[in-house]
């Protein structure tokens, strides 16, 4: 079977100056979901370690990093799906926990629910044993680009060897959003989707998004053209002709072709599979 991983680090406008650690960054993460598939490892683990890499980085708007909200504070969002049981979990609002996206997987492996929120997700990551933080520490000195303030998200989309496939996506949201705002990210079918046939990550106007449940169409794309690449672009234009805003999206399917598409000028975006590595932004 092949094996394939893709990680995206947010679609928009990046200053130039930023798209070489960028491109790293995306590809240091592609590299450690990598080795997770090369040893055998499930898609739902190189999914998720391959978005913890990026939710430390500071460059990227998730974990460290995270937008400010209207009110100065972080409240993060993060969600992940497992492809071959349709199981998920995810996480909105949250503030004191420095990995998202490994709360959103004890959501899904520890309770009988999809999504928890705000406080009642964080009261469950101490009852499962996720070291709090303070939500200081995730906030970097240095203020973002107006791209990365309003579009940042990260995410990754995995195949492993036994055929499973896997979505994972964190963000930090967007800059001044109001309190309690939850956007695409955690919302499953919207920013992030897996079944036994394809995998989706998606990033960008998380409005724009969820009303267009992307990542879900991008699948039935796939499912009728049977084109990975194809079905993302369709996607794609049809959130343009119907609601509009700025959105890109990875894919995978279950034979290992990949997608990746956006309607903004950069992506970082690292794909790693058995014919090689490739790096763009």
């Amino acid at each position: 079977m092949p094996t394939a991983i893709v990680v995206h680090g947010g679609c928009g406008r990046v200053e130039e100056n930023s798209l070489a650690e960028r491109r790293a960054g995306v590809r240091q993460a592609a590299e450690r979901g990598w080795e997770i598939l090369r040893a055998g490892g499930s898609a739902l683990d190189a999914a998720e370690a391959a978005v913890v890499v990026l939710e430390d980085l500071p460059l990227f708007n998730a974990g460290r990093g995270s937008a400010l909200t209207r009110d100065g504070r972080i409240e993060m969002d993060a969600a992940i799906m497992d492809g071959a049981t349709r199981r998920a979990g995810a996480v909105a609002c949250v503030s004191r926990v420095a990995n998202p996206i490994r709360l959103a997987r004890r959501v899904m492996e520890a309770s009988p629910h999809v999504m928890l929120c705000a406080a009642g997700a964080e009261e469950f990551a101490a009852q499962q044993g996720i070291p709090a933080c303070d939500w200081r520490d995730l906030v970097v000195a240095e203020r973002r680009s107006q791209w990365e303030r309003e579009h940042g998200t990260v995410g990754a989309v995995a195949l492993d060897a036994g055929g499973g496939l896997a979505a994972a996506t964190s963000t930090g949201g967007t800059s001044g959003k109001l309190p309690g705002r939850i956007g695409d990210t955690p919302i499953i079918g919207a920013g992030t989707y897996a079944d036994r046939a394809t995998a989706v990550s998606c990033t960008g106007t998380g409005e724009s998004i969820l009303r267009m449940t992307l990542a879900r169409l991008a699948a039935l794309w796939r499912e009728r053209l049977g084109d990975a690449q194809a079905a993302a672009e369709r996607a794609l234009a049809e959130l343009a002709a119907e609601v509009g805003g700025e959105a890109g999206l990875i894919l995978v399917d279950r034979d290992g072709r990949l997608a990746i598409a956006h309607n903004t000028p950069h992506m970082p975006v690292c794909a790693i599979h058995a014919g090689g590595i490739e790096v763009r932004s």
